[in-house]
């Protein structure tokens, strides 16, 4: 099937309330403007250089999402033009991308990530930490950003069960934070769930799922 079927295939399937995110790293921009011209305004990107060369290229309506693990001193990169940073995983970032919103008099929407994985390699928040982020009078002080949800990736496994104890695990935090609401913390957005187990993510209760191979095919 073609990147165009592919994404009027799964548009299809997901739920009014879930937003699509097509994961386009590492993907030429003539499969970007494929899924583009199929009616696709969002994409996700993990690498900032390869993001901002894409917005430089491609259509101004895009919004672009920074999905992969932000590293603070390329944050200025993406401040101009980003729509949504996912990976957020500590106040020293969201410091940092304040610091480069307010000179660019931006503000902009940002997700923490929650560690909910049983595999080291993922980075995010236990419980505890995200806490004691929100609480923090810090926190309160950043007028630039908007936390606007969680998002998490479960483990990389074929076992089903402990996909969904991980997932269900992050819709419990979420829920127990979503009446959080300051000037900077509004949290109506949960991202979690990828190519191969979105559809159990939405049963979930995620309202964002981040979809690449299955629209533009493997890397």
């Amino acid at each position: 099937m073609s990147i165009q079927e592919n994404l009027l295939s799964i548009k299809a399937s997901l739920p009014s309330h879930v937003t699509l995110v097509a994961v386009s790293k590492t993907k030429p921009i003539s499969d970007l403007m494929e899924a583009y011209e199929a009616g696709q305004r969002i994409f996700g990107e993990n690498k900032i250089q390869e993001m901002t060369e894409k917005w430089q290229q491609m259509p101004k309506d895009i919004e672009w999402h920074m999905i992969g693990h932000v590293q603070s001193n390329k944050v200025k990169y993406m401040v101009p033009y980003v729509k949504l940073i996912h990976g957020v995983d500590s106040l020293k970032l969201l410091k940092e991308i304040n610091r480069h919103a307010v000179r660019w008099r931006k503000n902009i929407n940002c997700l923490l990530q929650i560690h909910i994985a049983e595999e080291d390699t993922k980075f995010g928040l236990d419980e505890k930490e995200l806490e004691e982020v929100l609480k923090s009078e810090e926190f309160k002080t950043l007028e630039n950003i908007k936390v606007i949800g969680l998002m998490g990736m479960a483990t990389f496994t074929d076992n089903q069960e402990q996909i969904k104890r991980e997932f269900e695990h992050l819709k419990s935090i979420f829920d127990k934070n979503k009446s959080r609401n300051t000037n900077n913390c509004q949290l109506n957005t949960l991202s979690m769930g990828m190519s191969s187990d979105y559809p159990l993510a939405i049963d979930c209760g995620s309202t964002m799922v981040r979809i690449g191979s299955s629209i533009f095919g493997g890397r």
